[in-house]
């Protein structure tokens, strides 16, 4: 399907109503637009709340995952035993 439509003086367009329903696209949407052999494409994009961590949390993490002595000595000779 192919729509014109126009560039606003600060640079934004409008998408039709049908393509914004067709491909899920809301009010704050977000959508990837990528030039393509002269052409500019737009997808819809897939939006992911990310978390970050303090450096303590991630040491406090890797503490409690450390191996004890015993475990890893066990660890070490089951894979020194595997051919």
């Amino acid at each position: 399907m192919r729509q014109t439509v126009i560039v606003s003086d600060r640079g934004q367009l409008t998408l039709p109503a049908n393509m914004r329903k067709r491909f899920g696209l809301s009010h704050g949407g977000a959508v990837i637009l990528e030039e393509r052999d002269n052409e500019m494409v737009i997808k819809p994009a897939a939006v992911l709340e990310i978390e970050m961590y303090s450096d303590a949390q991630i040491a406090a993490w890797d503490e409690s995952d450390r191996l004890s002595a015993d475990d890893r000595a066990a660890v070490l000779t089951r894979l020194s035993a595997q051919p």
